[in-house]
């Protein structure tokens, strides 16, 4: 049986063409609905009836077509499912040297609407589309035969849900699944709470980035006056400005503060490369004690101090503290009152918040809240450190983003060299023209002041 016809306008970008998934409720003239159940297979067509692509429909949506095919299909069954999910496969295993990463992301891996991460030997997945929601029976007995899990657990519980008139749900759907499960990252181990964690329990997007952390690392002992020399035994090792030689195993490493922790995976990374300390903050005391257990597994505890606060506010306090210390350095100052604000800095700031703006309409403020965050930030790198920035805010887009951290540099009297400039992981594979996957910044600068 041939699928229903999808016809659309005329007067219409050509975004299909060009391989964009979705088509939208205003760009179609005409539906051949008779019969037609929303969810099902339909063919996309111009306007002069010649074929575009097969997707499935949903009349409840504004995205009413996503697209599966750019050839005519009549059914998503286990084995339209099986083809697809092996390419996943292979994929991963090409370009991602870890067990546990995103399987399955959405339209960039030709599945729209679906999100599938692996934690150890079980799956996480989220099922974003009515499309995907109908055909869900023959999606789930082949990713028992492509990837043989114990498990898998669904993490349907999103508010975008809705908009396919779907209701959220979460649970097992097959197998045994542990709340808690044990992963490795770039040979780090870490839990995930695949239940109670945010969206499937993790955040696998930044795992290359993380691992750009390790130049930044080491390079830090002559700013504390030790330096590697020859012993009167012949010995290579480290020495203070007084000539005695320094035990302490981290002597070169950085100094780490990353705000907005979640679980502690930059924390892990940056005691991993070498750093000397680190203070890992988060609003959250749960995620903190997540990530004093991630920590401790990997035998990092006595480099790394946790604080439970929220992270521009906390800022802002340590910025309070260096000014008040500056003012008493300078004089005019009473300095028998005990100072009410800590006042440290750090050669490594990480920030990589939560998103900011979720719709068009929030992008001011979002800006504003980046410039702020960057620019507390900015002011707690020690001179020639490096401020580690991100963001996650798909409608911030990568030159609003560096506008806001350009403007907070200026604020803050400092010239910033980029050194690094990131997106998604190799797991997060993105199809050109789709800006809507490409929602991750992520960049390295290095700080100095104009002063100097």
């Amino acid at each position: 049986m041939a699928n229903a016809i999808v016809k659309l306008i005329k007067a219409r970008k050509k975004r299909i063409e060009e391989a964009h998934p979705w088509v939208y409720a205003s760009e179609i003239e005409q539906v051949d609905q008779e019969g037609l159940e929303p969810g099902s297979l339909v063919d996309v067509v111009a306007h002069n009836g010649k074929y575009l692509a097969t997707g499935y429909w949903n009349p409840a949506s504004q995205i009413t077509v996503r697209i599966v095919a750019y050839e005519s299909i009549e059914t998503m069954d286990q084995a339209f499912f099986v083809e697809r999910l092996t390419r996943c496969k292979v994929h991963r295993a090409r370009f991602v040297k870890d067990q546990d990463c995103r399987l399955v992301y959405g339209e960039a891996d030709f599945l729209p609407g679906l999100i599938v991460d692996r934690f150890e030997n079980v799956l996480v997945l989220q099922i974003l589309s009515l499309g995907m929601e109908k055909h869900k029976e023959a999606l789930i007995a082949a990713l028992i035969e492509v990837f043989q899990p114990k498990g898998i657990y669904e993490r349907s519980d999103v508010s975008v849900r809705k908009l396919e008139g779907l209701e959220e749900r979460t649970g097992v759907i097959y197998g045994e699944c542990p709340a808690i499960v044990e992963i490795s990252e770039n040979g780090l181990l870490m839990e995930v709470d695949i239940v109670q964690g945010q969206k499937t329990g993790y955040f696998f997007d930044q795992r290359e980035n993380r691992a750009s952390l390790e130049p930044l690392m080491k390079g830090w002992g002559d700013r504390s006056g030790i330096a590697l020399s020859t012993l009167e035994d012949g010995r290579r090792a480290p020495v203070n400005r007084n000539g005695k030689e320094v035990t302490f195993p981290y002597w070169d490493g950085a100094t780490v503060l990353e705000c907005f922790a979640h679980t502690g995976s930059f924390t892990l990374h940056a005691c991993k490369y070498g750093a000397k300390q680190v203070t890992c903050l988060d609003v959250s005391a749960h995620a903190i004690d997540t990530a004093k257990r991630n920590v401790e597994r990997n035998g990092f505890t006595d480099r790394v101090e946790f604080v439970v606060a929220d992270a521009f506010e906390y800022l802002r306090t340590q910025v309070k503290g260096l000014d008040d210390r500056k003012q008493r350095a300078n004089g005019g100052v009473d300095t028998s009152k005990k100072l009410e604000n800590e006042g440290r800095s750090w050669d490594v700031v990480i920030l990589d918040p939560p998103a900011f703006a979720k719709t068009r309409s929030a992008v001011e403020g979002a800006k504003r809240g980046y410039k702020d965050i960057n620019l507390q930030g900015l002011k707690l790198v020690n001179e020639g450190g490096y401020l580690v920035t991100a963001s996650c805010s798909y409608h911030m887009r990568p030159e609003l983003f560096l506008e806001a951290i350009q403007e907070a540099a200026k604020d803050a009297g400092k010239v910033l060299r980029l050194v690094e400039w990131r997106a998604a992981g190799k797991d997060h594979p993105q199809i050109l023209g789709v800006t809507e996957s490409h929602y991750l910044k992520f960049a390295i600068f290095e700080v100095t002041s104009k002063r100097n």
